[in-house]
């Protein structure tokens, strides 16, 4: 699914004003309309409070035929204009005049704190006060106003996103948002829904198709994309009958150091659910016993050192990918090792944990990692990587423009994984709180590393491994619960959601 930008928005709204030969205020009509229907298909007539508050641009313009709409229809409803500043729309001004040739019941003005009306939690509250528009901070008191919604416990459906957030900029301190229950988004989510700083204000969400100009639309290239399962099963390559092991490849997971074994043999056996053919892990000399013990379906090269961390990376495997870091720890001697290493490497690499930290304190490493290579850092090893940042707009920014530089794929882990290549946003849509746990960035090392074996394309390998990677623990979830889910949990269930990919749905 694509998400459109507000600018991407506003041209698809000309275009189809100038195809239909309409005018805009009947855009307007389409979508109040369209969010009516929605909400009466919920309620079905139920005599509900409903208090619809209405800014002075578009965004209450929707609100106010939403209104409307509800009010003819016999719903219990009171009407509210946010008197944020004396300009207003001009199709603003005509769905008020439209409300009140057709109804009795006319909106009220609230102009600062001492207009406020009561809310229950029993009260169902529209928020159509700002929309995409938004680019300054609203005053004092309609900041008060956000307060007295959030904190009213009302079910509160914002109509394109919560008032507060902005579209295109993360949140500034004083900044106060909406937390809506639910969010009505005009033909495709906001990208600001996928940012820690600002998704937590959207409970739950769905796009609502006004009616644009679809193929206007379906012309545009945007930025940022939502990966849903049909992007997946468009990459998926199936099995023949005749199949052998040496037609998916051979996967290399290189680290473990004293007392993080562990991080390893999870990333191996990733990488054997994900579909390698075959796996090797290489591990300082004190791992062998562990590894061969704890997997006896994969191979064990060492170094020649008998120490506690790696001395030097050389091993004969030829591996068809390689996937470095998890629990190898950042002494001087692995650094040097591992430059070393990637002297060596022409082919696209896997990049974590800690080998991105040996990276971080030795910048100069990045000269030699790979082009197309794929690194998936926490928010807290990007920062190492990239630089602080202010805000999560400003995050993806200078992540793009470090992928860029070096021609690498980053995919930054958290709630929505977002892998970012030549300036693109693959948002994804698998996941759960339980993936907060040691050991599931390991796991998503190895289901990578397998894919990239098999030949999956680095991107693709990359797009896959994430939401298969979440998707495992969407499923391992219902068994095991948030927070007992680990990261064995997730190795186990990536067969599953493989299968999930092509599964039946249940019949009702």
């Amino acid at each position: 699914m694509k998400i459109y930008t507000p600018e991407q928005i506003y041209a698809a709204d000309k275009a189809t004003i100038a195809k239909e030969g309409i005018p805009s205020y009947n855009l307007m009509e389409r979508a109040g309309g369209y969010v009516y229907e929605w909400i009466h298909q919920r309620l079905q007539g139920q005599p509900v409070p409903i208090k619809v508050f209405c800014g002075i641009g578009n965004n209450g313009g929707d609100g106010l035929v939403i209104a409307r709409l509800l009010l003819k229809n016999g719903y219990n409803v009171d009407t509210y204009i946010v008197n944020c500043s004396e300009k207003r729309s001009p199709d603003f001004l005509l769905a008020y005049d439209e409300l009140k040739s057709e109804v009795k019941k006319w909106p009220e003005l609230i102009k600062d704190k001492n207009d406020f009306p009561e809310i229950s939690p029993q009260d169902i509250v529209v928020d159509a006060i700002f929309g995409i528009g938004l680019n300054r901070c609203p005053d004092d008191w309609v900041k008060e106003l956000f307060v007295k919604i959030n904190q009213s416990k009302a079910y509160t459906l914002s109509i394109d996103m919560p008032s507060g957030m902005y579209a295109h900029k993360g949140l500034d301190q004083d900044d106060v948002v909406i937390n809506a229950t639910f969010v009505l988004s005009f033909m495709s989510p906001k990208l600001a829904f996928f940012l820690p700083d600002t998704g937590k204000y959207v409970q739950m969400w769905d796009t609502i198709d006004i009616g644009l100009d679809p193929e206007f639309l379906s012309n545009l290239n945007t930025d940022a994309v939502l990966v849903g399962k049909q992007d997946i099963q468009k990459l998926y390559r199936g099995r023949s009958q005749f199949s052998h092991k040496g037609m998916f490849g051979h996967s290399m997971i290189i680290g473990g150091s004293f007392g993080k074994m562990g991080a390893v043999t999870l990333a191996c056996k990733a990488a054997s659910r994900a579909g390698s053919g075959l796996v090797t892990a290489y591990v300082p000399q004190i791992g062998v016993s562990i590894l061969q013990t704890a997997l006896p379906e994969i191979m064990v090269e060492t170094d020649n050192f008998n120490g506690k961390v790696f001395e030097e990376i050389d091993f004969q495997t030829e591996a068809t990918a390689i996937g470095i870091g998890p629990g190898m720890g950042t002494d001087e001697k692995t650094i040097s090792a591992m430059q070393a290493f990637l002297k060596t490497q022409k082919s696209p690499i896997i990049i974590d944990a800690d080998a991105i930290n040996c990276i971080s304190r030795r910048p100069d490493l990045m000269d030699e990692v790979p082009e197309l290579s794929i690194f998936t850092p926490h928010p807290g090893e990007l920062e190492r990587l990239v630089g602080k940042w202010k805000d999560d707009f400003d995050k993806l920014e200078k992540t793009a423009k470090f992928a860029k530089k070096y021609n690498v794929i980053l995919a930054i882990k958290g709630a929505h994984t977002i892998t970012i290549y030549e300036g693109n946003y693959h948002i994804n849509t698998t996941g759960n709180p339980g993936l907060s746990t040691a050991g599931t960035g390991d796991v998503l090392t190895g289901a990578i590393t397998g894919l990239l074996a098999q030949n999956y394309k680095p991107l693709e390998a990359t797009i896959m491994g994430v939401y298969l990677h979440g998707l495992a623990a969407d499923i391992a979830v219902n068994q095991y619960g948030v927070e007992g889910l680990i990261a064995g949990d997730v190795v186990e269930f990536l067969g599953r959601a493989v299968m999930d990919l092509f599964a039946k749905p249940e019949k009702e």
